[in-house]
């Protein structure tokens, strides 16, 4: 009988075996999830890094447009105040007038 007793685990024996399998597959568990959670935290950060660069291109390129309207008004004005901004029919219209005047 003792040599039955000493082979064969007891039940609470058998539970700390089960409970320390468990632990360590939970712990195995754990450190996967932590690694996820860095790589997350990583793609996160690039996500941030590239967010950022295009909100700096947007940005500049709304200046760049900002400016570009600028000096179009710029040149528009320019081109009115030398004669320049006339339409091919208001063009015609003053060399007919310019014609009549000769004659």
């Amino acid at each position: 009988m003792e040599e039955y007793l000493q082979v064969v685990p007891s039940d609470l024996e058998i539970i700390k075996q089960d409970f320390e399998k468990k632990n360590l597959e939970l712990e195995k568990k754990i450190e996967q999830l932590e690694e996820e959670k860095m790589h997350l935290r990583l793609d996160a950060d690039v996500q941030k890094l590239e967010a950022e660069k295009l909100r700096k291109g947007k940005r500049k390129a709304e200046e760049d447009l900002n400016s570009l309207k600028a000096d179009y008004k710029k040149i528009r004005m320019s081109m009115r105040t030398a004669g320049l901004g006339k339409t091919s029919e208001q063009w015609r219209q003053e060399v007919q007038e310019e014609k009549a005047r000769a004659d």
